[in-house]
């Protein structure tokens, strides 16, 4: 295979995918000693110490572990490959770079056992056992460590449906899998043979590959009592797998089944896995609000039992699901750390050819190219996890958003390492690096003191030599569609786009008049900063200090991992210019305002202008500023602004062609003959005017609702005044509770964020002095709690009583007390807390600071009506 190749893959709608300079690496030769980062050992085993502690053999040093999950050989992911026109080795070469490059020292699956088994549990020699050698064999390659987990159990259509399905999962439900002597025996068989596979890549059994650390026994199972079949069951499984002469760990799922968590406390495993999914799944849309409360902790309840507690524990699955802020991550590598934790992988790396869509899994969304804030939290998330010690503690959010060498943002969107030797960022800083003279590593998105960039993709700079850097810059990800709804692969979320950006350099060493020059195929860039600057496109550079010989680093030169002339970037979105705007629910009369939108496709030397309308009044057409390639934004003027309703559009001029959005029409609003009826409109309303937290008529899609821990659920109901409310139900009580079933916990709940129609109001907070709620109450539902969060994550509530009949009811705000905030949307494992720790805050309501409204629904009090008891809310406001 040549060293060098360019992919370009799709049909009519072409996703074309850039592979250049890439070197298959046989072994992993670091050429320059400098920048090597700690890895783990290439070829070293694993070991449990007699305290329970997972070690590496030789230098009996602890195993601290931090990756993702990735499926490319498997279901969706592999048919979406085919069906682009990637070849999924493609796939994985470039996906396995980009891991590389976030640091990424651990990968886990669990392998579709029904596309690689019969019936019988035998193992099928075919293209997905293949896929997953191939991988195994990349991976091994990038000094990245495995866990397998040979049973998933699921079928392989996820988000499709199933299809081709041959192995013993497809014909053995997940919950009779473990009693049905039939299935025991095919899954006895079939985990014999995995490891005994020899792959066909490194020559080497799965049993005995040393980058394959443990194994999993299954995925997620279900289990139910009596507690005998699951101990057999178990120890059946660990027998099959030691009968292949296999002597490293094997974990076990004990997170998933708390009903009969006995049985597998006292197995004869090594250890136990667990997954964390704080912000629960398929909400349907991207969660705002300060959301990091949800992963301050990781409590376990078995952790003072002496089972437990002499055995190793590892996270085989985690993701800030629905959540695209770049601050999760980190703290929750702390929390993982602070439980015990070794080994933590995220649920799922978007594989690059899919990424554009986020069809593999719509609640997960993480990949380098397309969430590049996202990723470069992921980078710093590893280094929380490999530099906190095992069951350190630390104070609780917010008073120690700010930890060693990190500092988590929740105001900022930013995450940030930074040590002597390393700088990494989330986002615009204006922190100081450490020590900026013995700086190796520095990546980010946005600007810092040492580099001013306006691109939104991330960037890299890996020190060479004293004032030799070599430089990767991403192309620009620009979200044009909320990744967490409803996708498909005809339709993008994120679009890229090459642009030629100045970029500013600030590094000791440096100076202002340094030279660049391309190392990526195709990249024949040669040229010299003006002032620090200089104008760039998307590739890898080496840059030097002006006088500094850089003919020795070429392509091919190693660094750590890779070599200098990787580089793999999608190509370019084809798609014509778009304009995203999302317009203000209310503006306040009397006020100029300023409105901003995001841009893809439209040129720096394009003319963007706003037209402002009051209805059918006054008209105005507006110049609009460009912040950077990607933005734009224009004030209106207040004599437009007086009460009653702005209608407005955004027009980009690109040489004698006029578009105008939303829409994407030909032609402008203001010539005679243009037809289109689409526009963006938004009340004025005049000062007093109520503010609304939630109206059940028209904020389904950014609210979250629900049941919590199937005590109940949620819907939509027309009351009798012919509005629509939302509706929060009981459900009948078990008979049989759950484990960690909370009796007195509430039931169902609405939490809604606000913090946008606020600030549009800003000037006005300090005059708001009443809660309105029009809602009504069955005469059997429990209580209702109301909770106000501020963006610092301090919670305020109130009990409020409401009535059968459907009524408006004040709330003054100063009955609003320091309290505590649920964890919403309730998480998974379910034996997480339901509320966050109440933070230290002072006794009055900052109104100002408000920004997400919980309504908890209590459980009712034991009746012998039939009725399930009910809390209907038409609208919640501010006045």
């Amino acid at each position: 295979m040549a060293d060098s190749i360019r992919v370009v893959t799709g049909s009519s709608r072409r996703w074309p995918l850039v592979l250049a300079g890439f070197g298959w690496l046989i072994a992993l030769l670091i050429s320059l000693p400098a920048l090597a980062q700690k890895a783990p050992p290439k070829t070293a085993d694993v070991y449990v110490d007699g305290t329970g502690v997972l070690r590496w053999r030789g230098s009996k040093q602890e195993v601290a572990l931090f990756g993702v999950n990735y499926t490319t050989p498997f279901a969706h992911s592999y048919r979406s490959h085919r069906r682009l026109g990637v070849t999924p080795e493609q796939g994985i070469d470039q996906d396995v770079y980009h891991l590389s490059r976030l640091g990424i020292d651990a990968f886990r699956v669990h392998v579709w056992d029904v596309e690689i088994s019969d019936t019988l549990g035998n193992v099928l020699q075919n293209e997905h056992l293949r896929l997953l050698d191939y991988l195994l064999q990349r991976l091994k390659q990038r000094g990245i460590k495995t866990v397998l987990t040979p049973i998933a159990y699921w079928g392989n259509g996820y988000p499709e449906p199933d299809t081709a399905q041959t192995g013993f999962s497809a014909i053995y439900p997940k919950g009779r899998a473990y009693n049905n002597p039939r299935a025991i025996r095919a899954q006895e068989n079939y985990l014999r043979q995995f490891l005994n596979h020899r792959n066909q890549y490194t020559g080497l059994l799965n049993r005995e590959d040393p980058d394959i650390i443990a194994y999993e026994v299954c995925n997620e199972p279900h289990y139910r009592q009596p507690e005998a079949e699951v101990s057999e069951f178990v120890q059946r499984m660990v027998a099959a797998m030691r009968s292949t002469g296999y002597t490293k760990p094997i974990f076990y799922n004990l997170a998933e089944s708390p009903a009969v968590a006995n049985a597998i406390l006292s197995s004869p495993v090594q250890g136990f896995t667990f997954q964390w999914y704080p912000s629960a799944l398929v909400n349907g849309h991207t969660l705002r609000g300060n959301l990091l409360p949800l992963v301050e902790k990781y409590p376990i309840p078995y952790a003072q039992d002496p089972r437990f507690a002499d055995k190793p524990r590892l996270v085989y699955e985690f993701e800030s699901a629905d959540i695209l802020q770049p601050v999760m991550y980190p703290l929750m590598a702390r929390s993982f750390r602070s439980a015990g934790f070794q080994w933590a992988t995220q649920f799922a790396y978007d594989p690059l050819a899919l990424a554009y869509a986020n069809t593999e899994y719509q609640t997960h969304y993480l990949n380098l190219a397309y969430t590049p804030a996202k990723a470069i939290s992921l980078l710093i998330a590893g280094k929380v996890f490999r530099q906190v010690k095992r069951n350190q503690q630390f104070k609780a959010y917010p008073q120690d958003s700010t930890f060693g060498n990190f500092r988590v943002s929740y105001c900022n969107g930013l995450s940030e390492l930074n040590t002597s030797e390393e700088f990494y960022y989330t986002s615009t800083t204006t922190t100081a690096p450490r020590k900026p003279a013995t700086l190796r590593r520095v990546a980010g998105t946005g600007s810092s003191p040492l580099v001013q960039y306006q691109g939104t993709g991330a960037y890299f700079l890996d020190q060479l030599a004293p004032g030799v850097w070599r430089l990767e810059v991403m192309p620009d990800a620009i979200q044009v569609r909320d990744p967490f709804a409803k996708t498909s692969l005809r339709q993008p979320v994120t679009r890229i786009v090459w642009n030629t950006q100045p970029l500013r350099l600030s590094l000791p060493g440096l100076g202002a008049d340094f030279t660049v020059r391309g190392l990526n195929e195709g990249n024949t860039f040669q040229g010299q900063a003006n002032g620090g600057t200089v104008a760039l496109r998307p590739g890898v550079y080496v840059v030097a200090a002006r006088g500094k010989n850089t003919a020795a680093y070429t392509a091919q030169t190693q660094l750590g991992a890779i070599k200098l002339g990787e580089f793999v970037a999608p190509a370019a979105t084809e798609l014509p210019a778009q304009v995203m705007h999302t317009a203000p629910d209310q503006l306040p009369a009397g006020q100029p305002a300023v409105l901003r939108a995001t841009l893809a496709g439209v040129e720096a030397a394009d003319s963007v202008l706003l037209i402002a309308q009051h209805f059918y009044g006054q008209t105005r057409t507006i110049p609009m500023r460009r912040p950077t390639l990607t933005t734009a934004e224009a004030t209106v003027p207040t004599e437009l602004l007086y009460p009653g309703l702005l209608r407005y559009w955004v027009v980009v001029k690109h040489h004698q062609q006029t578009t105008t959005f939303p829409g994407g029409y030909a032609g402008s609003p203001r010539n005679w003959d243009y037809s289109p009826q689409e526009h963006w409109e938004t009340p004025i309303v005049p000062a007093g005017a109520p503010l609304p937290l939630f109206q059940a008529a028209q904020d389904q899609q950014r609210v979250e609702t629900g049941g919590v821990n199937g005590a109940g659920w949620t819907d939509y109901v027309t009351t009798s005044s012919g509005h629509l409310a939302l509706r929060l139900l009981q459900a009948p009580t078990p008979a049989n509770p759950p484990a960690f079933f909370d009796a007195a916990a509430p039931v169902a709940f609405l939490r809604a964020y606000f913090g946008d129609r606020l600030a549009a109001r800003a000037p006005e907070t300090g005059n708001f002095r009443e809660l309105v709620l029009r809602a009504r109450r069955s005469g059997g539902a429990g209580s209702v709690r109301f909770v106000l969060t501020t963006r610092d994550a301090a919670a305020y509530t109130v009990e409020v009583e409401v009535g059968s009949e459907l009524q408006e009811i004040r709330v003054p705000l100063a009955a609003f007390r320091p309290g505590a905030q649920a964890l919403l949307p309730r998480p998974y494992p379910s034996f997480l807390p339901m509320y966050a720790p109440a933070a230290p805050v002072g006794p009055a309501l900052p109104i100002a600071q408000v920004e997400v409204l919980q309504i908890l629904l209590g459980p009712a009090a034991a009746s012998g009506s039939a009725e399930r008891p009910y809390l209907d809310i038409e609208s919640v406001e501010l006045r």
